[in-house]
């Protein structure tokens, strides 16, 4: 079984450190058996005292030391005026150098900072920080407008709810699309979000003109198989092209066409893992016509084939 160690340092944000709990109980194998073993590791001296917003402490079976044994280890969010204590970042750099995959939530990035695994790396953390980030420590390449970024390795999400995001992320990348979007329906949230943090930095008063797309969207959803332009997506929602524009990136963080793409993919996926569809219909099924434009967009996105994508994650 995969084991997930949480690494709870002290004052460590509550909601960060309930979502991979949360995310990979919800997750099986094809017998219907648990994927993950999640581990809460506290420091068995102090316990972990949980943040401000949350006045508790943290209790575990399970030590500090006790990542070491894990294949995934996540850092939520800590306080960043100070450095954690040695000891963890000690055994963050022997669970790295051992091949563990560490990955951080919000501010949870500074731990990783302080333990040198990021240096040279594409990295996030919640867009408040992301300054304090890159100016401590230069030599990492801090991307605020992101919701997550995966290197492999070493993973970082953004601020809080992001955390969401970046554990169904690491249900894709181990289990497939489908089983990260039964986990999703479970959260009651996308399986996937498109768009960025960027979206969440400035907030605006609405505008006089401001429309909710979610019937545009749902309507979008309903039409990956048929050819759809800008126009198309303008006349449903009654809106010039400018101000669907306007208001898709205000509701979504990217263009629509951007949007009903990554929809697509996903969607293709679903079908490349739950049917035995060939190639040529999931290309029909999904909006892109042809093979060769599938396999194009898929590689893109997904980092590998359809045909491959279909031999690690079919059930």
């Amino acid at each position: 079984m995969h084991v997930v160690a949480v690494l709870a340092l002290d004052e460590v944000s509550a909601f960060d450190l309930a979502i991979p709990c949360q995310v990979f109980a919800l997750v099986t194998d094809p017998d219907g058996a648990p994927a993950y073993e999640v581990r809460v590791c506290v420091d068995q001296e102090t316990a972990a005292t949980a943040g401000p917003t949350a006045p508790f402490r943290v209790s575990s079976s399970y030590r500090w030391d006790d990542v070491l044994g894990a294949d995934t280890i996540i850092v939520p969010g800590i306080p960043v005026e100070r450095a954690p204590d040695p000891r963890a970042l000690r055994l963050l750099r022997e669970a790295a150098d051992g091949g563990a995959r560490i990955a951080s939530i919000c501010t949870g990035a500074f731990a990783l900072a302080h333990a040198e695994l990021l240096e040279g790396r594409r990295v996030t953390t919640h867009w408040r920080f992301a300054d304090a980030l890159a100016e401590r420590f230069p030599g990492i390449h801090v991307d605020p407008s992101v919701l997550y970024v995966d290197e492999g390795q070493v993973l970082t999400s953004a601020g809080i709810a992001a955390g969401l995001d970046l554990c169904l992320h690491l249900v894709r990348r181990d289990h497939g699309a489908a089983a990260a979007a039964h986990a999703a329906r479970m959260l009651v949230m996308p399986p996937q979000r498109t768009g960025g943090q960027a979206q969440f930095i400035e907030y605006r008063a609405p505008e006089t003109d401001s429309a909710d797309l979610g019937e545009t969207l749902q309507w979008m959803r309903g039409k990956l198989s048929e050819p759809l332009s800008l126009a198309d997506i303008a006349a449903h929602a009654m809106m010039s092209r400018r101000s669907l524009a306007r208001h898709f990136r205000a509701q979504t963080g990217t263009t629509p066409l951007r949007w009903l793409l990554a929809q697509r993919v996903q969607r293709a996926r679903e079908l490349l893992e739950t049917t035995a569809l060939p190639l040529t219909r999931v290309a029909e099924a999904t909006g892109f016509g042809a093979v060769e434009t599938l396999r194009h967009h898929f590689v893109r996105q997904v980092g590998t084939t359809p045909s491959a994508y279909r031999a690690a994650f079919r059930r």
